[in-house]
């Protein structure tokens, strides 16, 4: 593909803009790691809303939405429930508030306030460091994957190369590129620099979500997208079968997509995300940069509006381009991608949407838009890591009375070690969709036991925590080298069943220790669970306290939360498809939940601060 001068001049100047952007504000995040990995406590609710949207509006999830949408049409929106997307609904109605209630710097510090600082304690706090570790070098190999897939589509230049023996590839190359341009601003400003660089990526973004949406309205009909699909591909609602028969139209090959991704039994795929998907949920976010955000957040129901809108300004925008690049894609490139046989990609649906259909000045736009979507999840990974390195293991067991510049330049050091590492895990990255299974469905799923139990049980202990996590992770990595070919999603059960055995083992090895750190876990968060015998101890010694009573109330905010949530992900598909009269169906649906939450969950967030 050619680009013009001006779409060439206005990619080299948001890249310049965004790294002086970075630069200039970085002085504020040299005073302490309070205010280089939380930006000081002070920034506003909706800039880190702004933010955490761009950051989860990432160029790799994009390309990965538009290609499951091309290829299994409505019921496409249920996909994305393997991670889940709703657990953004558990954390805006309480999970926010009871994190942000901690006053920790990151996960890790939030589990010394859970257990205390006994022996389990210590080595739970170490096995989440680990785990963080671990996940933030996961993503910047799927995000390096998806980067050199899309730079390489649409980008004119050809940078393959070969050194010695070594043959770079163009895809890699580009990664490499945006990957070292990305670290360099965000490690010089931390989260200040995440956060106005991220404000600002989430503005071009969307600009160009609604310049694409117009394009993709405008060129194609509805006839045309109803000749290029098979029977059923417009249907949100599902049998025990996908019942997708792709035989008879321009992408017969489509049909052996569906057997390897395993996603034939539809039903039984969505019964396992549910199940997946509420525990994961309740366990609340991975120490990554959603945490990062939620403990960003001057108060807890700050931390709750963030984490809200998020949702609220992310989906219909982003729905709406990844809809326009799908049908774009469907009418005018099944033939062109019918002829590429085994060998299609369909993950290249949305760059080479775009190197046809936009147009000259707004392909410029675009093509900065995603960069912009990409560097900015980028960044909040990159920063969100070096805060466990050197905040949880250095500051904490090395050497904790160091001065703020050199904890700031360790910062600095863990953050290029750990990019370096994701980038050398990307260059064998096989694809976007084995590494979004894996990260979700296993080594997710090695999570999710210990970290449900430290919210609900009064009796898990420390050493519980650290047995579970390690035997998830062990699970998780077993299943990665030994079972390569199993759909990850269907071992949940089995990983899930590992860990609760090392919750179960590790909480029993010992006596309750640190009987009075963990009530004042209880009486900071006030949770609601299993904490009988604690919540007696607390209030025998605290008559005035009130335990947590609305478990009822966050239930029901939940159900509703993943309803709105589901209708913003539909109503720009069924627009861009003209199925008008669900799309409307689906708009009161949303004005309806709109109006439950605004009730029964924004006017009681007052509360939450008390």
């Amino acid at each position: 593909m050619t680009l013009s001068i001006i779409d060439t001049s206005i990619i080299l100047t948001y890249i310049v803009g965004i790294l002086f952007l970075g630069f200039y504000i970085s002085k504020k995040a040299s005073k302490d790691l309070q205010s280089y990995f939380l930006g000081g406590n002070t920034m506003k609710w909706y800039y880190l809303g702004l933010s955490n949207a761009s950051g989860m509006f990432d160029t790799s999830g994009t390309m990965w939405t538009v290609s499951i949408l091309f290829i299994y049409g409505l019921k496409s929106a249920w996909i994305p429930w393997l991670w889940p997307v709703w657990n953004q609904v558990f954390i805006f109605v309480y999970l926010a508030i009871w994190m942000r209630r901690s006053g920790a710097m990151t996960g890790a510090q939030w589990i010394t306030f859970r257990f205390g600082d006994g022996k389990g304690a210590k080595l739970s706090h170490i096995i989440i460091v680990i785990f963080a570790v671990i996940s933030v070098i996961g993503f910047i190999a799927y995000f390096f994957e998806g980067i050199g897939k899309y730079c390489t589509s649409i980008l004119p230049w050809d940078l393959s190369t070969n050194i010695g023996s070594y043959h770079l590839t163009s895809d890699h190359a580009y990664a490499l590129i945006v990957c070292i341009l990305t670290t360099i601003y965000t490690v010089k400003g931390g989260m200040y620099s995440v956060v106005a660089t991220e404000v600002l990526q989430f503005f071009i973004m969307t600009i160009s979500c609604f310049c694409i949406g117009y394009i993709a309205y405008t060129s194609v009909t509805a006839e045309q997208i109803r000749a290029a699909i098979p029977e059923g591909w417009g249907d949100l609602m599902f049998h025990w079968k996908l019942n997708l028969d792709w035989s008879h139209t321009a992408l017969p090959n489509i049909n052996d997509k569906i057997k390897s991704d395993g996603f034939t039994m539809f039903g039984a795929l969505f019964m396992m995300m549910l199940f997946k998907g509420i525990f994961a949920s309740i366990a609340g976010p991975v120490p990554s940069y959603d945490m990062q955000r939620v403990l960003s957040a001057r108060k807890p129901s700050d931390a709750a509006k963030m984490s809200f809108s998020t949702i609220f300004v992310m989906y219909i925008p982003r729905y709406l381009m990844v809809a326009s690049f799908a049908v774009l894609g469907l009418v005018y490139l099944g033939p062109e991608m019918g002829k590429m046989g085994s060998h299609i990609d369909f993950e290249k649906v949305l760059p080479l949407s775009i190197n046809r259909f936009v147009p000259i000045g707004l392909k410029g736009l675009v093509l900065a838009g995603f960069l912009s979507a990409f560097m900015g999840t980028f960044s909040a990974f990159v920063n969100a890591a070096p805060a466990y390195i050197v905040n949880d293991i250095y500051k904490k067991y090395i050497n904790p009375h160091a001065s703020n510049s050199k904890y700031i330049r360790l910062s600095i050091i863990s953050s290029v070690i750990l990019v370096l590492v994701g980038i050398v895990c990307g260059f064998n990255a096989a694809s976007l969709n084995k590494l979004t299974l894996w990260l979700t469905s296993a080594l997710y799923g090695g999570y999710v036991a210990a970290n449900l139990l430290k919210w609900v049980w009064w009796r898990f202990s420390g050493l519980g925590y650290f047995w579970g996590m390690l035997f998830g992770l062990i699970a998780s990595t077993t299943k990665l080298f030994v079972f390569p070919d199993v759909v990850d999603i269907y071992v949940f059960p089995v990983i899930l069943l590992v860990s609760l055995i090392g919750c179960i083992i590790g909480t029993y090895l010992e006596p309750l220790s640190n009987r009075e750190s963990i009530k004042e876990f209880y009486r900071k968060t006030r949770p609601w669970g299993f904490w009988g015998p604690i919540k007696r101890e607390v209030i025998a010694e605290n008559p005035d306290f009130i335990p947590n009573q609305d478990f009822k109330r966050d239930a029901s905010n939940v159900l509703v939360g993943i309803v709105w949530q589901m209708a913003q992900v539909v109503i720009p598909i069924y627009f861009m498809i003209r199925q008008n009269t669900y799309m409307v169906v689906w708009c009161g649906v949303l004005i309806v939940t709109s109006i439950w939450l605004k009730k029964f969950w924004w006017d009681k967030l007052k509360e939450a601060d008390l």
